[in-house]
Parts: structure tokens; C-alpha cells; sequence
């Protein structure tokens, strides 16, 4: 469980700092109102989730400590929307379509709803 616990974390911190860098990147080069540097980083971390993830099925290639070190902890650290990209894929595959749209459409508006919530409890007591 230990063990588990530090490859989270491990992987974590890297894809944070990953994340931060590449955004960095972006907005320096790409100064525009659009939010590209968060687009690239939620796209290219639905890419990198699938590689792992499709690396894991073939069996052998990916342990599943590498797969917690690198999905959880890397994509995670990275983009929590790599996780949400692969869950509705993998409800696609098994043919719930239900449960594919319903939570789509759950963490989408759930998620501005409270986004929103956030910023105005701030702006509230502040």
C-alpha cells in the first residue's frame, strides 16, 4: 500500500510540474484570451492515457505498478480529464451507453455548476 501511496505521488508531482511547464510554454508563445495551453494539456493527456492504458491490455508491456505510476500518477498530476476521457471510452466499450451520458453530462455540469459555486463563495465572503 506504501508503495502504492509514493508512486502516486511520484508520478503526481512530475505531471504537475509537466503541466505547469508545457502551459507556461504556451501562453508565453500563444498569448491569446482562449485557454490553448489547457486544451493541449487535457488532449495530450487523453493521448498519453490511452497509450498507457492500451499498453496495459496487451499484456506484459506496462506492469501495474508502471500503470499507477503513470496513469494515476502522471496523467493525474497532469490532467484529471485524461481519467474522465478513458472511464467514458471504457463505458462506450462495454455498452453503457446510459451511464456514458449520464456521466458526461453529470461532470460537465456538475463541474461548471460548481466551478461557479467556487468563484462566487469567494467573491461572497471576501
Amino acid at each position: 500500500m506504501y508503495r502504492s501511496i509514493l508512486l502516486v505521488g511520484i508520478g503526481s508531482f512530475a505531471g504537475g510540474i509537466l503541466r505547469f511547464l508545457f502551459q507556461s510554454f504556451v501562453q508565453r508563445h500563444y498569448p491569446f484570451p482562449f485557454p490553448l495551453g489547457t486544451l493541449l494539456v487535457n488532449v495530450s493527456g487523453c493521448f498519453l492515457i490511452g497509450i498507457i492504458y492500451g499498453l496495459t491490455a496487451k499484456g506484459g508491456v506496462l506492469s501495474s505498478e508502471m500503470r499507477l505510476l503513470l496513469a494515476t500518477g502522471v496523467c493525474g498530476g497532469y490532467t484529471t480529464f485524461s481519467s474522465f476521457a478513458y472511464e467514458n471510452v471504457s463505458l462506450l466499450a462495454d455498452g453503457e451507453w446510459f451511464y456514458f451520458g449520464l456521466y458526461s453530462v453529470l461532470s460537465f455540469m456538475l463541474g461548471l455548476a460548481a466551478a461557479y459555486a467556487g468563484a462566487a463563495m469567494v467573491r461572497l465572503f471576501s
